[in-house]
């Protein structure tokens, strides 16, 4: 039985973790979090995704935490209402598809509970180091003691522990899209009542939700800048200027302000792409936004990470233990379906993809092909 250590505990790793063990390898998942990470927006589960979440059972569970709006308003930066849709909004599209909202933390636990009883999880460790031979990988962990993997996979993320240690430095594949997303909760002191707001002012802007049968808002704040210099990248620093940027908005700005110094699931980070020549390296692999991150400007950052995490390990139990073959085979498929949909992010930038460019992106991948 192969063993595959995978590093990145969100949704492509646990739901890669499903399939290989549905195909008779050995996973273990390393999560540098203590646990299942709470917070993070809404996110997307279209076309052929639903087809990946159908086949491990899950579908009615996801379908059952969906996110249920009637609408969306278009604010000016007064806060004056200029343009509203009971049809469709921003996060998810049209609100008849059949494409599935679901907040992140949400899809988060269904995988991991599902996927708990069969795969092994470390949580609270990371990988420091990779030393590959002819017989496997042996890694080093930031707290446990080295172990030896047949196969390892980076699932972890925009800005991957694994790609920087096989592949190099994140700047040789990183390319910034001129603008930073923050995530974070609030209470509900709008009182929507399954209704999205969302304003532009200038080249600030945000989208607000309401969230766990309205008592909560999930707030995504969006402002563009080239690529902040490291001092204010992470940590207070990087809080604060979200605070500052929100706080003198015109509409709700001192509130919104207060509610991103106060989050204790606040998020920010850089609007980038991730864009490689190749996915794999000897017996080291990357999954989802660690190889071909689409940025959320796409919307399909999920999709992208479900089907990748059901076409790697099909390749795998399809190559008769060839991980070489089966990198080629899982490259091959892939690269249409993401060349595709990181073009989503970029078509328009500053507003949505055109529908017929959505739909073109999600649906173009068959699991069985």
């Amino acid at each position: 039985m192969q063993t595959v250590l995978i590093s990145g505990g969100g949704i492509a790793g646990p739901v890669f973790a499903y399939w290989l063990r549905r195909h008779g390898f050995a996973p273990t998942v390393v999560e540098r979090a203590p646990g299942r990470r709470p917070g993070g927006q809404a996110v997307d589960v279209r076309g052929v995704a639903l087809d990946v979440v159908e086949r491990m059972g899950l579908l009615e569970r996801v379908r059952g935490v969906r996110t249920r709006m009637r609408g969306m308003s278009v604010l000016g930066p007064d806060g004056r209402e200029i343009d509203r849709s009971t049809e469709a909004t921003f996060s998810s599209g049209r609100l008849d598809s059949e494409d599935v909202e679901v907040l992140r933390e949400d899809l988060v636990e269904i995988v991991y509970e599902h996927t708990r009883p069969h795969v092994e999880y470390l949580f609270g460790d990371t990988v420091t180091a990779l030393d590959e031979d002819g017989s496997g990988v042996r890694v080093a962990f930031a707290q446990g003691a080295p172990r030896t993997f047949d196969l390892v996979v980076g699932a972890d993320g925009l800005h991957s522990t694994v790609r920087r240690l096989a592949f190099g430095p994140e700047e040789d594949y990183a390319h910034h899209l001129g603008s930073y997303l923050s995530v974070f909760g609030a209470d509900n002191f709008l009182a929507l009542q399954d209704w999205q707001m969302w304003l532009r002012a200038g080249d600030t802007g945000f989208g607000i939700m309401p969230v766990r049968d309205n008592t909560e808002l999930r707030i995504a704040f969006g402002f563009a800048s080239e690529p902040l210099a490291p001092a204010l990248r992470e940590g207070d620093a990087l809080r604060q200027t979200v605070v500052d940027k929100l706080a003198p908005m015109r509409w709700e700005g001192a509130r919104l302000a207060e509610a991103a110094r106060n989050a204790p699931d606040f998020y920010c980070d850089a609007m980038a792409q991730i864009r490689m020549d190749h996915w794999s390296r000897g017996r080291v692999a990357l999954l989802g936004d660690a190889g071909y991150c689409p940025s959320p400007l796409s919307g399909q950052g999920t999709s992208l990470a479900l089907v990748g995490a059901h076409v790697l390990a099909d390749s795998l139990a399809r190559s008769c233990g060839d991980h070489r073959a089966a990198y080629a085979r899982y490259e091959r498929r892939m690269r249409p379906y993401v060349t595709l949909n990181q073009a989503l992010a970029t078509e328009n930038p500053g507003g949505p993809a055109s529908e017929e460019s959505v739909a073109h992106a999600k649906n173009a991948m068959s699991l069985d092909s």
